[in-house]
């Protein structure tokens, strides 16, 4: 038996942010010096993305000529003062604020989901939630079995704090599950709020985390029961195999780490450099003579999925739904390849077409994973 992605759901906030005015947003912050400035500019610019989606509603408001309120009075509230400063929250404030907002973003995705691979909450046996960009407990994973109104035997784990690449490894985790037990129906969540932790600041390594960031989540219904397969209308993915592999160098390039106002990403210019650089390396095993047709690569940046490109040899069409998704949706940390998947899932695979998955994560490390679409009947 064989693990299969049956669906996928997704769930962004409300609130959309236009890559252009938050651009001008932090330029105008003050203190910003003119070569500051330039650094904004050509990083938002040079990103790839015309809009991305938050949980702070302040941005909304600050587009409709709106003031804001410096007072914190609502979660994703109190980040904007009155003369339009980002304020410095404390790590405290942000975490805050995730725990009030993440649950429902993480349900929403989750009921899509569901309804998608035509799941009920009953059905399902096992949760592995995903999250980088905050912490609380009882964690998100108990959230959602007692959101969805899911069996309280349900077995619950959480893969906290390993950034980007960790959709796969949630993947691969729900693949080894169904392994150990035929009859397990695992519920896969990543729900990701990267804006809380937002910051204005001359640093280049924070202005590019400022311009390519974003909040959103995914779910998605892994199992290896025949009879839930062949209730599904459209294609369903197998989970082949996975790898994981860390590069030589980039353990200070990609960081993560929890600071008194917030987390601060460390993500260097040479990111990008050593992706290109160890891609095929990396990769080229794992596949052996396999030779995917369709890619989900995690858009890092642009110039991530440009490396992996040309690293590959890939043709120029290759990365389009990961370019995609990065021009609609910005990188959204862990939730974004489920993001790709999906419209991967909805593009028309044929039955059989190989599917290759690639994350990359502090260290460097990079996430990898084989899939094949099915269509046809199943036997």
């Amino acid at each position: 038996m064989v693990a299969r992605i049956l669906s996928i759901g997704t769930a962004v906030p409300p609130t959309v942010l236009a890559q252009g005015e938050v651009r001008d947003f932090f330029a105008a912050q003050p203190g910003v010096d003119r070569l500051t400035a330039r650094l904004i500019g050509a990083a938002f610019d040079a990103a790839a993305i015309e809009r991305r989606h938050t949980v702070l509603r302040e941005f909304g408001q600050l587009r409709e000529g709106q003031q804001t309120d410096a007072a914190p009075a609502a979660p994703g509230g109190g980040f904007i003062d009155r003369q339009g400063a980002l304020r410095v929250p404390s790590t405290g404030e942000r975490n805050a604020a995730y725990t009030a907002l993440v649950p429902d973003l993480y349900a929403e995705a989750a009921r899509e989901a569901l309804a998608g691979g035509g799941v009920a909450a009953s059905d399902i046996t096992h949760v592995v939630t995903v999250s980088c960009t905050g912490f609380f407990a009882p964690g998100p994973d108990y959230r959602l079995v007692r959101d969805l109104g899911m069996a309280a035997s349900v077995e619950r784990y959480h893969l906290g704090f390993i950034g980007c690449a960790a959709g796969i490894p949630a993947l691969r985790a729900a693949a080894r599950i169904c392994a150990a037990d035929p009859d397990a129906v695992v519920l896969v969540a990543c729900a990701e709020l990267c804006s809380l932790h937002i910051r204005a600041s001359d640093d280049p390594q924070q202005i590019v985390a400022a311009s390519v960031f974003a909040d959103g989540a995914a779910a998605a219904v892994v199992t290896a029961r025949d009879d839930l397969a062949r209730r599904v209308a459209s294609a369903v993915l197998e989970l082949d195999r996975f790898a994981t592999t860390l590069t030589s160098e980039g353990e200070t390039d990609m960081v993560w780490t929890i600071g008194d106002e917030g987390f601060e990403m460390t993500l260097s210019a040479e990111v990008p450099r050593i992706i290109g650089r160890e891609i095929q390396e990396a990769v080229g095993g794992f596949l052996g003579e396999d030779r995917p047709a369709t890619w989900a690569v995690h858009p890092g940046g642009r110039s991530v999925l440009d490396r992996v490109e040309s690293g590959l040899g890939l043709p120029g069409t290759a990365l389009e739904t990961s370019r995609a998704v990065l021009r609609d949706f910005g990188n959204m940390s862990s939730a974004t390849i489920l993001f790709i998947l999906q419209r991967v899932l909805g593009g028309g695979l044929a039955d059989g077409e190989r599917v290759a998955a690639l994350a990359f994560g502090p260290g460097l490390t990079v996430e990898a994973a084989l899939l094949t679409a099915r269509t046809g009947e199943l036997p």
